[in-house]
């Protein structure tokens, strides 16, 4: 006879959980619909054949690149590098401060930890593609906008994750210099920025790739970089050009992607 298999009991499950979950199942489901429909989308146009036409129109060029404006997406390519990294410098500096003053244990006054922290969230919550426009419409279509853009928009992300890692600090190095009759400037310098640094700095070469990637939709409002040339491919219809551009994108994002994990693992 063979010997029955001793199975785990049956998990039993209470009615308030299965109520519990038959509500968010019924509010996900309500939030998915309520979504789909007020997006308003028109099935009869999206498999139309007009929409067809289209994608075979465009897709086709997308996939045969202009090789003649590569050197010209090469050159806007460097330009939006630069706007992202110096709007990126810019982020990583002003955002030490905003960083201190948001850390709960850097600085034991509330008005100014919440202060700090609300500063941090309204900037967080524009957008860059919105900043861009005002600071366009401020300075004029150029990178300098583009860069006034990331400058901004970053310092809220940065000056977040920096109060992180001065939170998270060990503090018992603080404790062990005041012990020792260490001032306040030596307690920062010996105790604190050792340990913040690497983290600072691998937070900083993150958010330049993020940046790269953002300053290449800045150009479509005029910001300038790659992003004006995709603009004007598409205006003119030119999906080529636009193919092009799109390549130039992917194999420079993809190269700093790997940089950035390279750099981030040796400083880390």
């Amino acid at each position: 006879m063979e010997q029955a298999l001793n199975l785990p009991p049956k998990k039993i499950v209470s009615p308030k959980r299965k109520w519990k979950i038959a509500g968010i199942s019924t509010a996900l489901i309500l939030i998915y619909a309520w979504t789909f429909a007020g997006i308003g989308i028109d099935f009869a146009r999206v498999f139309s054949e007009q929409t067809l036409q289209n994608f075979t129109r465009v897709i086709p060029q997308l996939f045969q690149p202009n090789t003649a404006v590569a050197g010209e997406a090469a050159v806007l390519m460097l330009q939006t590098l630069a706007m992202a990294f110096a709007g990126t410098l810019i982020a990583a500096i002003l955002a030490v401060p905003f960083g201190f003053l948001a850390s709960k244990n850097m600085i034991t006054s509330k008005a100014l930890n919440l202060s700090s922290k609300w500063t941090l969230d309204a900037i967080r919550a524009f957008p860059e593609i919105m900043l861009a426009l005002i600071f366009v419409s401020a300075v004029g279509p150029s990178p300098f906008a583009g860069v006034l853009a990331i400058a901004i928009g970053s310092i809220g992300m940065l000056g977040k994750l920096y109060a992180e890692v001065i939170e998270s600090a060990d503090m018992k190095i603080v404790e062990s210099l005041e012990a020792n009759g260490a001032n306040r400037a030596q307690i920062l310098w010996y105790g604190i920025v050792p340990q913040i640094t690497p983290e600072f700095l691998s937070y900083a070469i993150y958010r330049y790739e993020i940046d790269v990637r953002s300053s290449t939709i800045l150009g479509l409002v005029g910001a300038g970089g790659i992003g004006l040339m995709i603009q004007l491919a598409t205006m003119n219809r030119n999906w080529d050009e636009v193919g092009m551009a799109l390549i130039v994108i992917i194999l420079v994002v993809t190269a700093i992607d790997y940089l950035s994990s390279f750099i981030s693992k040796r400083i880390v």
